[in-house]
C-alpha cells in the first residue's frame, strides 16, 4: 500500500499561537504583580489642601497667602482656614473629624504621644516671646513679675501655654500671680489704661503689631538677662537678640539690643497627606522662609531641627537632597504621574525579566511536546507490531501509521525544528517498510 506524503509547509501562524500560549501564564503573573503594586501605591495626588493659620490679620495668614500663590502655579488649591492660633491649629490637626491637612504650630506645643499620626515638615522661623510693660522700673527677669497682673493670651492658645511654662521656671504661678486672658488688642489697651502690669505676645518681629507696640514710647520691652539660662532649661526655646534700631533706624527703636526667648514655628501635617503634596509644601516653605529676616540669616530656614513631632520621611529626604528628580525637572502633575508609574513598574520589571527568561523554554517545550507525542504513538504502534502481526492487524496498523503521518504533516513548527519533523518521517517510513516486509514474508510463506 502506497501512501502519498504531503509536503509540510512551515507557517508562522501556529508558531505565533504557541508563543502566545507560552507567554500567557507569565503575563497573568505579571498582571497580578501590577495589581498588588497598585494596592500599595498612594491614590492619585489631590489638588486641594486645607491649612490652619491664625488671626486673619496676623503673620500666619500672610505666610499662608504666599504658600497659596506658590501652590497655585502647580495646580494645587490651598484653602486658608483662619483659627484662634497655633494651639487651635494643633487641636484641629489632632481632631480625627477635622479636614485640616497642615498648620502652623509653635515648637513645644503638644507631644507625639497625643497624636502619633502628626509629623513635622521642619522649622520655619523664630517666633519670639515678647513681654511689654510700662513704668519707670526696668524688668529683666521673669521672677520680677511675681504678684503682678499679667495678660498671657487667651485660654488654650500657644502663647498662653509657653508663657506659663516660662513663668513656672521662675516660680511665677497662677496661685501667686494674676493671669489675665485677653486678646492682643485688648491686652495692649488694658496695659495703657493701667488695668494690667505687663502683657505677653508672640509673633515675628516683622509683624506690624510689634511696630505698633513700640511706636508708643511708654511701652517697654523686657530685656531678658537670663535668656541663655532659660533656653538651657526649656530646649525648644532659643536665645535670640533683637538688634537695637532694627525696627526703626531713624528713631533707633529699640534703643538697645533686646535679648528674647523664641520657639521656632513648625509646619505640622497629617502623616496621611499625599507625599507629593508634602514635597510641594516643603518647596513652598523653602521659597518663603529662606529669605533673611530680622532674626534669621539668609538660608537658615526652613530647617530639619527644633521640633517635638517626628520629621516626615519626605522632609528628611528634602533637607538632605532637595525635591525628587521628577518634581525638579517636570511640571508637578506630570511628576506625580511619573512617580506613581515608577512605583508600579519597578517591582513589575523585577518580576518581568526573570519570567521572560522562562518563556523560550516553555515555548520550545510546547513544540517538542507535539513532536514527541507523535513519536510516542509511533513507538506504541511498533511495539504492537512485534507482539502480534496477523494480516488483519497489519492492515489496521498501516492505516494508523498513515493517520500518524497525516498528523505529522499538519504540524507547523519553526524552521529550527524541521530536522525533527524529517527524522520523525524517516521513522514512520521505517515502520511502514517493516510492516510491508512482514506482509511480503507472510504472502511468500503461504504460496510455498
Amino acid at each position: 500500500m502506497q501512501h502519498e506524503t504531503k509536503e509540510k509547509s512551515v507557517q508562522p501562524g501556529r508558531t505565533l499561537k504557541d508563543m502566545m500560549w507560552a507567554i500567557l501564564p507569565f503575563m497573568l503573573v505579571l498582571g497580578l504583580v501590577i495589581y498588588v503594586a497598585i494596592q500599595y501605591v498612594d491614590p492619585p495626588t489631590p489638588t486641594h489642601i486645607i491649612m490652619a493659620t491664625g488671626d486673619p490679620e496676623g503673620a500666619y495668614q500672610e505666610f499662608a497667602k504666599r504658600y497659596q500663590d506658590i501652590l497655585k502655579k502647580d495646580g494645587v488649591e490651598l484653602e486658608i482656614r483662619p483659627s484662634a492660633g497655633a494651639n487651635d491649629n494643633l487641636k484641629q490637626l489632632m481632631d480625627p473629624d477635622s479636614d485640616v491637612d497642615v498648620g502652623f504650630v509653635q515648637d513645644g506645643l503638644g507631644t507625639p504621644a497625643e497624636a502619633d499620626y502628626l509629623e513635622s515638615l521642619g522649622s520655619l522661623y523664630y517666633e519670639p516671646l515678647w513681654l511689654v510693660y510700662r513704668g519707670k522700673n526696668e524688668i529683666t527677669r521673669f521672677s520680677e513679675l511675681l504678684g503682678k497682673r499679667l495678660a498671657i493670651g487667651q485660654a488654650g492658645d500657644g502663647l498662653s501655654n509657653i508663657a506659663r511654662r516660662v513663668l513656672k521656671e521662675s516660680g511665677v504661678l497662677e496661685t501667686n500671680t494674676t493671669f489675665v486672658r485677653l486678646g492682643w488688642d485688648e491686652a495692649l489697651a488694658a496695659l495703657k489704661r493701667g488695668e494690667i502690669d505687663a502683657a505677653f505676645f508672640m509673633t515675628p518681629p516683622e509683624d506690624d503689631f510689634i511696630e505698633t507696640v513700640l511706636a508708643d514710647p511708654e511701652n517697654k520691652l523686657m530685656n531678658t538677662d537670663q535668656a541663655e539660662a532659660i533656653s538651657r532649661q526649656i530646649p525648644y526655646l532659643h536665645h535670640v537678640v533683637l538688634p537695637h534700631g532694627v525696627i526703626d533706624l531713624k528713631r533707633n527703636i529699640p534703643s538697645q539690643d533686646i535679648h528674647l526667648l523664641a520657639p521656632t514655628n513648625v509646619l505640622l501635617t497629617q502623616d496621611s497627606l499625599n507625599p507629593a503634596l508634602k514635597y510641594l509644601l516643603l518647596k513652598a516653605a523653602a521659597e518663603v522662609h529662606s529669605e533673611p529676616g530680622i532674626l534669621e540669616r539668609k538660608g537658615e530656614f526652613p530647617i530639619d531641627k527644633d521640633f517635638v513631632f517626628p520629621l516626615s520621611s519626605e522632609a528628611a529626604s528634602f533637607y538632605k537632597s532637595g525635591v525628587p528628580f521628577w518634581q525638579k525637572h517636570m511640571p508637578f502633575w506630570l511628576a506625580t504621574v511619573a512617580d506613581r508609574f515608577l512605583l508600579i513598574i519597578i517591582p513589575s520589571l523585577a518580576v518581568f525579566f526573570p519570567l521572560m527568561r522562562l518563556v523560550p523554554r516553555v515555548y520550545h517545550w510546547r513544540i517538542r511536546a507535539r513532536i514527541y507525542k507523535s513519536y510516542g504513538e509511533l513507538k506504541y504502534l511498533e511495539t504492537q507490531t512485534r507482539i502480534s502481526s496477523q494480516a488483519g492487524q497489519r492492515l489496521e496498523r498501516i492505516l494508523e501509521l498513515d493517520r500518524i503521518e497525516d498528523r505529522v504533516n499538519q504540524l507547523k513548527v519553526p524552521l529550527e525544528y524541521t530536522d525533527h519533523i524529517y527524522s520523525l518521517r524517516g521513522h514512520i517510513e521505517f515502520v511502514r517498510e517493516r510492516l510491508r516486509r512482514e506482509a511480503g514474508q507472510k504472502i511468500g510463506t503461504q504460496e510455498s
